[in-house]
């Protein structure tokens, strides 16, 4: 059986004072381009639909062709309001900042994070796509991540972008405060967790590296 990937991505375009952000490239396309060649089925996703706004800071010029190239996949992404669970094995959400501002609030996405993780399929995510799980609650009323290990872009790491004031909060931080256990690495170093189906990584260089976590689990 073919194993189908939905991945969902953010549509918010911009943070604080208008500056322009989204989907950080590499963390959708280091994944979708590794799922394609495993044969995986992926359906694009994002909270609105449509064209799904890229981060500018994610692209530069020593961005590789194949980065660059995957950005066309971005153009006409289906509205998450529009998908279910049942149809999918995976559910992978790609960080960039924009996922701080419409992920953490959408009822949509808070229904798929507790049905695929009670359903024991794969939820997955990387960087500031964790902030997905922070409004995610299971179906006794507890929040998805209390007790479990996770990894997210650090309270340190977004001191660095120096973009920590625009943030409507603190990542890691929230996530402590939920009840989850964050297990971080140095700053921008490779960072994979995995707790059951639940498989998180710390900021854009570790998505490689979840990938491949979740490539050995589907076997």
């Amino acid at each position: 059986m073919t194993k189908k990937i939905l991945m969902v991505l953010t549509s918010a375009d911009t943070m604080g004072d208008d500056k322009p952000t989204g989907t950080w490239l590499s963390e959708f396309s280091d994944a979708y381009l590794a799922f394609i060649k495993e044969g995986y089925d992926v359906t694009i996703s994002s909270i609105k639909g449509g064209k799904a706004p890229v981060d500018p800071g994610s692209i530069d010029e020593n961005t590789p062709k194949e980065t660059l190239d995957a950005e066309k996949y971005l153009a006409d992404t289906v509205s998450v309001e529009d998908v279910n669970m049942d149809d999918y094995d995976v559910l992978f959400l790609p960080g960039g900042h924009g996922t701080m501002f419409d992920f953490p609030g959408n009822k949509k996405l808070q229904q798929l994070l507790r049905e695929f993780y009670e359903a024991d399929r794969y939820v997955v995510s990387v960087c500031h796509g964790p902030a997905g799980l922070v409004g995610a609650t299971l179906s006794n009323g507890e929040p998805l991540v209390k007790g479990k290990k996770v990894s997210a872009f650090t309270d340190a790491e977004e001191r660095d972008t120096t973009f920590d004031a625009l943030m409507p909060f603190l990542l890691e931080s929230k996530l402590r405060e939920l009840g989850a256990t964050v297990e971080t690495g140095p700053n921008w170093s490779e960072q994979s967790v995995v707790d059951g189906k639940l498989i998180t990584g710390q900021n854009p260089q570790s998505t490689p590296l979840v990938v491949k976590e979740l490539i050995k689990k589907l076997g």
